[in-house]
């Protein structure tokens, strides 16, 4: 049985209309709702891929949200397909569990969790930060995929900014639902004295511009996502790591179903770390190896 890693029909529709190409992304912000285009499974089998074993029994279809905005994670490239970091790790994942066929749903970041809530999806893979307010609430893998440090960015030429306490009064962009958003509320919760958070919405997806003129003062971001919203270096990170996390995906919490299909990703993971499959895909869309908590 040869499976096949589907996209949305839906993409089509959106070329039509809009075109295709990334936008300036912040932190993962998608601005169309459903979109992705039919693509083959991964080109090179990886060692240790099982793709080509027949399953035990029906495969199953898995419906994976992700997003179009986030560069090198997952967007649409010049040739108007859905690639990137997260994607591709899906897709690799997806010829390793034979039992499963996984297909792409895009739509915007803040649309994932509720998405994932209604069941029109069943797990998200947009660099999903692990944090005490999502763990509530939602079932995480166990086996992480990649590492970050949250850290403030301000335009380049900022001296003034340096920490959460030098946010007080002035406006911070962030996107709703994000782990940095929880950083900024939390913040506020317990000081008197409260940051200005700006809520990005996916059609105004233009960080670097918006932090660059002034528009804004600040944003959160993750320390490899610098260079990938900001080619040209309009802004820097400042102060110390405001957190660490692990990257998982998410699934419904008490859901057997779920619980089973993130115990096989956990295996799948695994392997592709064993054979080098997953520092090889950071490297190549991230630039470097954030794939352990050891990761620069």
């Amino acid at each position: 049985m040869t499976k096949k890693l589907w996209i949305a029909p839906a993409f089509a529709l959106l070329l039509a209309v809009a075109g295709c190409g990334g936008g300036n992304g912040s932190n993962g912000e998608a601005a169309s709702p459903a979109a992705g285009g039919p693509s083959s499974p991964s080109t090179s089998a990886s060692p240790g891929a099982d793709a080509s074993q027949p399953a035990a029994g029906p495969v199953k279809k898995i419906v994976v949200g992700t997003g179009t905005q986030f560069p090198q994670v997952c967007f649409i490239d010049e040739n108007g397909k859905l690639t990137g970091f997260d994607v591709e790790l899906v897709r690799e994942i997806d010829n390793r569990l034979s039992d499963y066929e996984f297909e792409l749903q895009t739509m915007d970041f803040s649309n994932l969790l509720l998405s994932l809530d209604t069941k029109k999806i069943d797990f998200i893979a947009h660099e999903m930060e692990k944090n005490p307010e999502r763990e509530a609430k939602y079932l995480f893998n166990k086996e992480p995929y990649a590492h970050w440090r949250n850290k403030i960015i301000v335009a380049k030429d900022n001296e003034t900014i340096h920490s959460l306490d030098d946010l007080v009064g002035k406006k911070v962009l962030t996107g709703a639902t994000s782990a940095e958003a929880q950083i900024l509320e939390n913040y506020n919760k317990t000081h008197d004295k409260k940051i200005n958070i700006v809520y990005q919405s996916g059609a105004a997806n233009d960080t670097v511009q918006q932090v660059s003129s002034g528009r804004v003062d600040a944003t959160i971001g993750a320390d490899f996502t610098l260079s990938l919203i900001d080619p040209q270096g309009k802004l820097k990170t400042v102060g110390d790591d405001l957190s660490e996390a692990d990257i998982l995906f998410v699934f419904r919490k008490n859901d057997p179903d779920s619980q089973k299909l993130a115990d096989a990703i956990d295996g799948a993971i695994r392997d592709i770390k064993a054979d080098g499959t997953l520092s090889r895909l950071s490297k190549t869309w991230l630039g470097q190896d954030y794939t352990s908590d050891s990761a620069p």
